[in-house]
């Protein structure tokens, strides 16, 4: 099977897995990471394939919309280029993507590293930010019943993997729980100059938000 062939299957069956996920996190999430991870790639030394494979099938089954269960995803993935006849090599690689890609609260030690990861990481992370970003945590918030903002609930910005699983905080919180850090965790040049601009305008969309908050636009 020629690299094409593996690409389209592989965006067949993501298409299919995800057809009724949650707004954040559906095809359209995948999409814009692959393509993120497409750019970024150009400027780096690494195994395209491996990127493309990790990038379509990072979020196949999100952790958080299986009860917290961290297996699904590298399961469900393996099992689907198992059946692809894919070698054992980038099946590893893709896994290892799968299972070190997350956030999980900024404490996560990462057990694996490579460029490929480095790239889909940077990817996934921009489509958390800027105006996609703010639109993502918006709409997940709204998925799980959050309140936009409670000035009284202060942000908790040092959570272990189990709180930050756990949080179930007001919206804006999250923008300093995690989406503001994320500019500082960028992997490439690529995805810190993508981020930089996209964490500016987070900014703005902040100081608007309070400003009308208390009134005073």
């Amino acid at each position: 099977m020629s690299n094409t062939e593996l690409i389209d299957r592989t965006i067949a069956f993501v298409k299919e897995k995800l057809n009724n996920a949650e707004g954040g996190h559906d095809w359209f999430h995948i999409e814009r990471v692959y393509k993120n991870s497409l750019l970024i790639a150009k400027n780096t030394n690494c195994d395209i394939t491996v990127v493309q494979l990790g990038a379509l099938l990072h979020d196949i089954a999100d952790s958080k919309f299986h009860n917290g269960d961290e297996t699904i995803g590298p399961k469900t993935a393996r099992i689907f280029l198992e059946s692809e006849n894919v070698s054992e090599d980038i099946i590893t690689h893709v896994v290892n993507i799968i299972e070190n890609i997350s956030y999980k609260g900024g404490n996560f030690e990462k057990k694996f590293s490579s460029a490929e990861l480095d790239i889909v990481q940077d990817a996934d992370r921009l489509d958390a930010i800027g105006a996609i970003g703010i639109a993502r945590a918006f709409n997940y918030g709204g998925f799980k019943d959050r309140t936009l903002y409670n000035p009284e609930i202060a942000p908790i910005t040092n959570m272990t993997k189990e709180e930050y699983k756990k949080n179930n905080a007001p919206t804006i919180n999250h923008f300093y729980e995690k989406l503001l850090l994320l500019k500082d965790k960028m992997n490439t040049e690529t995805g810190k100059q993508i981020a930089a601009e996209r964490h500016r305008f987070m900014e703005l969309f902040l100081s608007q938000f309070y400003a009308e908050w208390e009134g005073i636009k």
